[in-house]
This record gives structure tokens, C-alpha cells and sequence, in this order.
């Protein structure tokens, strides 16, 4: 396992942990706004999947 698996699943790890956050992963991990929010949009429910 190479050092950005290791980094990638350190970002997925603590971005529900942060509240799915894109300013905190941004800020965390030296982050560009479309990145961080990549990472939040891959760990958030999305909304089609609730159920009301």
C-alpha cells in the first residue's frame, strides 16, 4: 500500500467524522475546494437514499 492509499483513506476516515465538512478537510489536509468537496460528496448519504 503506497503513502496516497494510506493519505486517501485517512481523508474518508475523517470526513464523517468531522460532519462531512469541506472546509475542515480543506484545512486538515492542505486540500482544494473540488477535492475536499469530492471526499464529503463520497461519504455523505445522499438524499435519494433516506427514507422519509
Amino acid at each position: 500500500m503506497g503513502l496516497d492509499r494510506l493519505r486517501q483513506d485517512r481523508i474518508l476516515e475523517e470526513a464523517p467524522a468531522s460532519g462531512a465538512d469541506p472546509l475542515h478537510l480543506a484545512h486538515v489536509f492542505s486540500l482544494g475546494a473540488k477535492t475536499s468537496l469530492r471526499y464529503t460528496t463520497a461519504v455523505a448519504p445522499s438524499a435519494e437514499h433516506e427514507t422519509p
